[in-house]
């Protein structure tokens, strides 16, 4: 209750349901009036975390022709973000909200954490705190040189940062501020559920950070809930508490959506649509592509 009045007391949207009571709202529902989507899957052997194996999604929505650049929305822990039977049915709402035009054309790339294999091939050792947890551009480079570029040999994507945002639960959720913090010229737009910005490979920094560095061109949605993580690594819900005062104080274009659920993605899920529109509107269409030519004498 305490961290309710202190959320509605600094001006957050403090959410009054009881403890995790989030219903899905119509744009989370399948309607046989909307397209649907096409995913498809892939594995990928990363060379900037070397010796790991991910595999990965792509969603592709039934607008996309082809010919005009699609914006990009990243989600870590991909699989949890593509299950239409979990927590997050977040092509549902791509398809109905790109259907409604509420948001731009986009493609999804869902990516789920590297993993070590084991010797003989069979299981292997998770590389996801590593990944996920340590503030450093490393996974803005994996991203950079590795995904963005593989999945850009099928489908034409924006390369500007205005086209493209990165999202992700707990771990996820500070990979992918992180992400852009560290890349503001590679994503504009942070979506945060749950986000671990906690002592757990020293991500507690970041309000200190933020609260020191020059204002950066990201718009940042965070939620979190009052009954969120409270173990040796920090208290979830004060940190996003820390995040989204730090963002105030430094004039950032956030949103932080604060209820009373604990560490899952049952608010962030209901959610998901309300964020995408919030963080997707008045995005610019793409700049102009640039032709290229080579000559010689």
């Amino acid at each position: 209750m305490r961290l309710l009045l202190l959320a509605a007391s600094l001006g957050f949207a403090a959410i009054g349901h009881a403890a995790d009571d989030y219903k899905f709202g119509p744009d989370s529902v399948r309607k046989d009036s909307v397209p649907v989507g096409k995913v498809t899957k892939h594995s990928w052997t990363s060379k900037v975390f070397p010796d790991t194996v991910r595999n990965y999604s792509v969603y592709v929505p039934a607008q996309y022709d082809g010919k005009t650049p699609a914006c990009v929305m990243v989600f870590q822990d991909g699989g949890s973000y593509l299950n239409e039977k979990g927590q997050f049915v977040t092509t549902i709402a791509m398809d109905n909200l790109i259907h409604q035009k509420a948001i731009p054309v986009m493609i999804g790339i869902f990516i789920d954490p590297g993993t070590v294999p084991n010797a003989d091939g069979k299981g292997g050792r998770s590389n996801r705190s590593f990944e996920y947890d340590t503030p450093s551009p490393q996974y803005a480079t994996f991203l950079e040189k590795e995904l963005l570029p593989e999945v850009s040999k099928t489908y034409l994507l924006r390369t500007d940062a205005a086209g493209r945002g990165i999202g992700g639960i707990s771990s996820g959720g500070i990979c992918a501020f992180t992400a852009a913090w560290e890349r503001p010229d590679l994503f504009s737009k942070v979506l945060s559920h749950v986000g671990s910005f906690t002592n757990i490979r020293g991500g507690d920094v970041y309000p200190g950070i933020i609260r020191k560095t020059e204002r950066k061109p990201l718009k940042i949605w965070l939620q979190d809930g009052a009954n969120d993580l409270d173990n040796l690594h920090g208290h979830w819900p004060l940190a996003n508490l820390q995040m989204a005062a730090a963002l105030k104080f430094m004039k950032y274009d956030y949103r932080f959506q604060f209820g009373d659920g604990g560490h899952n993605g049952k608010q962030g899920g209901v959610d998901m649509p309300a964020s995408l529109k919030w963080l997707w509107e008045n995005t610019p269409p793409a700049p102009p592509i640039v032709a290229t030519t080579t000559g010689g004498k």
